[in-house]
């Protein structure tokens, strides 16, 4: 397995931790922070609040080395005593950047770690989250486990967006799956990333988004082992801002253009990367005739029209045309 960078675990500064750290944990929640402090809480609130009898740490990643919102609202809870744990600074900014970091810094400070489940700062965990991944890990022995993420709307008249491929979880039963898609509600066996070797996140993605997406699909082409946990279940806070129609095009533009990018790394072949833009470009005029199709019996015009701005999203990112959302000055909170 290469090891993590040195010289960027170097960058990265240890600004808070609680009294009680104990190497010898073996479950440890990952978050990654980012310009979000006000959810932060009600996400540090709902791990205090796990109905389980497991010992478990947390890891909270700072992103915004400049600000470090995030930073007060961790240290408040890790000095609380209502969980052990600690927070970082990654001064490197980016998605992939900041969860390989929570991860590797998991992997380092808790060496007897066996289970690593993430969570975002702006989801909610249900009180028996935690143990049903982790009972449901250990009772079927999967490698990586996955659990539904539901859509709470700041604004009440979206809720018909809770069935946009947006927000819709991937799959509605418990049970084996071939993969899953997300990391805002998994857990992962250390050995994994024995496995996949660091950094476990591809750097390629840290501003299009989507390095889970590759991170889970090398995953299931090594042959390891997913379930998902239908009862596991989080809520994410979705401001106004996400349920705008730039958002949801954007947002389909980043999907397609995540898929042409995770294919891409299959195809090592000249021959097989044009077949593969070959296949896009066929898929964008088939698309338009599902969507027309779709208006006639889907009510919400957006849920219509993803496949089309998804389709676009890969045939743009196969001439190098792409969304950064995760680039700071494009983050809106």
């Amino acid at each position: 397995m290469d090891g993590p960078d040195p010289s960027a675990r170097a960058l990265r500064a240890l600004v808070a931790v609680s009294p009680a750290l104990d190497p010898a944990t073996e479950i440890v929640v990952c978050i990654p922070c980012f310009r979000r402090p006000q959810y932060l809480r009600r996400t540090l609130e709902s791990l205090a609040a796990q109905r389980t009898n497991r010992r478990f740490a947390v890891v909270m990643v700072e992103n915004d080395a400049s600000k470090s919102e995030s930073v007060p609202i961790a240290a408040e809870y890790l000095a609380s005593g209502k969980f052990a744990g600690l927070c970082v600074i990654e001064p490197r900014q980016g998605n992939c950047h900041a969860i390989n970091a929570a991860f590797e810094t998991a992997l380092q400070m808790f060496p007897a770690a066996t289970s690593l489940l993430m969570i975002d700062d702006d989801e909610i965990a249900s009180p028996d989250w935690l143990e049903q991944m982790v009972r449901t890990a250990s009772a079927t022995g999967a490698d990586i486990v996955g659990g539904p993420v539901f859509p709470e709307f700041d604004d009440e008249r979206k809720r018909g967006l809770r069935r946009h491929p947006a927000f819709a979880p991937a799959y509605d039963d418990s049970g084996p799956v071939p993969v899953i898609y997300g990391c805002g509600n998994c857990l992962i066996r250390r050995a994994v990333f024995a496995r996949l070797g660091m950094p476990a996140f591809d750097l390629r993605f840290n501003f299009l988004g989507g390095g889970d997406t590759d991170f889970f699909y090398r995953c299931r082409r090594l042959g390891l082992r997913f379930h998902w946990v239908n009862e596991a279940v989080i809520s994410e806070t979705v401001p106004q801002s996400r349920t705008s129609l730039k958002w949801l095009v954007m947002r389909g533009l980043r999907i397609g253009a995540i898929n042409y990018h995770v294919q891409r790394k299959a195809t090592p072949t000249l021959w097989l990367r044009a077949k593969l833009t070959a296949k896009l470009l066929t898929a964008l005029p088939l698309s338009f005739v599902y969507a027309v199709s779709a208006i006639l019996t889907e009510p919400e015009r957006t849920i219509a029209m993803h496949p089309v701005t998804v389709a676009i999203g890969s045939a743009l990112a196969a001439f190098g045309l792409e969304p950064q959302p995760y680039k700071a000055s494009k983050i809106v909170s």
